[in-house]
């Protein structure tokens, strides 16, 4: 399975849609491009948006930021050349590359024998194939119940909270020797934009190793006696099953309001914390649309409510907002691109550390640094909110 770098993060097209024998949106024909801005920003987007282009990389207000990365639908092509933008092309057709993701495959059930060595373990694991497709949401709720049946007296099942359309968000809660609840939190969460599939496999893949080596790895037992793990691969249910039957490529969740017939906000968009800066958007058709007030989405109620119970208690040593399309690993802030967080040198410097230590085993290339001047701006975004609200450590 190829898990597409490309395609992740690319907003759904609003007209002349092309479905499948299914029902679902394809994007056959569609030319990726990386454009250098040499206009208006205003003037760009206007261009951009008469095309019924797809802007990539969600940098809303950003034009001077070194590139945009847009899909153009095939009867767009010609008037796209016409803007004569100094453009690469990164893909010849997306939806051929979207086909590469393969079908869904259903929950392969669990190791025919217990392989791993946990000797508290009353449950086999799931087949480790379930890493090698992508999977229906209802699948995703199946292998959760598995992992915790893997691993009864060191985990249990969570929630936090339920989403627009009234599905819970489900995760799982690890810990060690210290028993339920002593220890600091980690508290990763995957999937707060639809679209980005790879994030809640991730993470799911993270809590796979942790409890598959937790009594023969002495790096993970250590980990895991000192750190309670409070891990949401979905957080945004609704949109993820969205992807899934209709829309692939749809980003915020699945949320109407009064006075507009667009669906949806950006989750990360939204929390109550720098909301209305820049980096965010007031118009409801956009990828990067805040909300009404912060804070208004169920889901960010949600897993804020929850992370705010974490940091009351015994804190939160790390938090993690899991996201895909591009290579970084991002620190405090994104509202601004000046504010340093207290200890933002060691943040930078772990960030840097990670990426370095990712490609001496890979080779994969990850820039590090400060959200804001390193990517672009995110008000209402979730690290800000986790720096400087419910306060965890690193962020």
């Amino acid at each position: 399975m190829r898990f597409l770098r490309a395609a992740l993060l690319i907003a759904p097209l609003a007209v002349g849609v092309q479905v499948d024998r299914r029902g679902r949106q394809t994007y056959d024909g569609y030319k990726v491009f990386r454009v250098v801005p040499d206009r208006d920003t205003a003037d760009l987007e206007a261009q951009l948006e008469s095309l019924s282009a797809v802007e990539l990389s969600c940098n809303h207000g950003h034009g001077d930021a070194q590139h945009f990365d847009v899909a153009v639908p095939p009867e767009s092509l010609d008037a796209f050349n016409a803007f004569n933008y100094e453009a690469e092309m990164l893909s010849e057709d997306l939806g051929s590359d979207i086909a590469l993701e393969g079908e869904l495959q259903p929950f392969p059930g669990l190791e025919e024998s217990v392989t791993h060595t946990n000797a508290k373990a009353a449950a086999a694991l799931p087949s480790f194939s379930w890493f090698s497709a992508y999977h229906p949401y209802a699948d995703h709720l199946t292998f959760l119940k598995s992992l915790q049946a893997a691993f009864p007296s060191n985990s249990e099942l969570i929630t936090a909270g339920t989403s627009f359309e009234g599905r819970t968000i489900q995760g799982i809660h690890l810990w060690g020797s210290g028993g339920k609840g002593a220890k600091p939190a980690i508290y990763y969460h995957g999937n707060v934009h639809a679209r980005e599939w790879i994030t809640s496999m991730t993470v799911e893949y993270i809590t796979y190793q942790l409890i598959n080596n937790y009594s023969n790895d002495t790096a993970v037992k250590a980990v895991l006696d000192n750190y309670d793990f409070y891990i949401l691969p979905i957080v945004n249910p609704d949109g993820f099953l969205y992807t899934q039957t209709s829309t692939r490529l749809w980003r915020k969740n699945r949320q109407t309001r009064s006075g507009t017939t667009a669906v949806g906000t950006d989750i990360n968009r939204n929390w109550p914390y720098k909301w209305d800066g820049e980096g965010s958007s007031t118009s409801p058709g956009s990828e990067t649309y805040r909300g009404v007030a912060a804070g208004d989405t169920p889901e960010n109620t949600g897993i804020r409510t929850f992370g705010d119970k974490l940091g009351a208690g015994k804190g939160i040593k790390l938090y993690i907002d899991w996201h895909s399309y591009g290579q970084y690993i991002l620190t405090p802030y994104g509202y601004s691109c000046s504010a340093k967080a207290p200890n933002q040198s060691k943040q930078d410097t772990l960030a840097k550390n990670t990426g370095a230590a990712i490609a001496k085993i890979h080779g994969t290339q990850f820039t590090t640094g400060q959200t804001c001047s390193t990517l672009y701006a995110t008000a209402g975004g979730s690290n800000d909110y986790f720096t400087d609200v419910t306060v965890a450590e690193l962020a």
